[in-house]
């Protein structure tokens, strides 16, 4: 089974969403594909700034993630999105792109895409592809899962938004809520489905 999940690497409900998608690696027979998503593309063109960035900075990071992924590959991708949140001072937020990279093993000259233009269309692309299993009406992250034998129609590919947890759940607990999340998400007619409201992101 393949799970592949498309993310912001600014978003620190996606990381732990991610790190549930690792845990779920442990306990099912899942292999997990990374994919770059982008919040500053999602936001374009409307009147509100709800991330609260003006300056554009949120493109600096999913640029550099996207050169990865055009010249090392997805697996490359997954341990540099590790990278960034584990590598540095272990602060509430992305670290250091540079020591990023080199802690995966990457060219640190990397991170000179953030600044620039030539890998928008990659992540204007791989954004794309995700937000077409869904819809634009929902953000990062989002998992599209083959191999289920399930899925609208019997394609045996399940997509969905989040699910968006504030901790990670460990072992067994992670095998329960992957496959609550693809039963309910594989039943034909679903849309939605919500807890309460969100509480601070545990990112350790």
């Amino acid at each position: 089974m393949i799970a592949d999940i498309w993310f912001d690497p600014s978003c620190p409900y996606t990381w732990v969403t991610s790190r549930w998608l690792l845990e779920v690696r442990k306990v099912r027979p899942v292999e997990v594909r990374w994919h770059v998503m982008s919040l500053s593309v999602l936001n374009e063109g409307r009147d509100d700034d709800p991330e609260g960035d003006p300056e554009g900075y949120l493109w600096v990071p999913v640029r550099v993630c996207a050169a990865v992924r055009r010249h090392h590959g997805q697996e490359a991708l997954g341990r540099f999105y590790t990278a960034l949140w584990t590598t540095g001072d272990g602060g509430d937020w992305i670290g250091d792109l540079r020591a990023a990279l080199e802690s995966a093993g990457l060219p640190a000259g990397l991170a000179e895409a953030g600044l620039s233009t030539d890998y928008d269309d990659d992540v204007r692309a791989s954004h794309a592809e995700g937000i077409a299993l869904v819809g634009e009406h929902v953000g990062t992250p989002i998992v599209a899962v083959t191999g289920t034998g399930d899925g609208p129609g019997g394609s045996g590919r399940i997509a969905f938004f989040g699910p968006v947890v504030s901790r990670v759940p460990r072992g067994e607990d992670a095998g329960r809520l992957w496959d609550g999340t693809l039963l309910v998400a594989g039943t034909p007619g679903f849309h939605e489905l919500k807890g309460g409201p969100h509480r601070e992101p545990v990112l350790g």
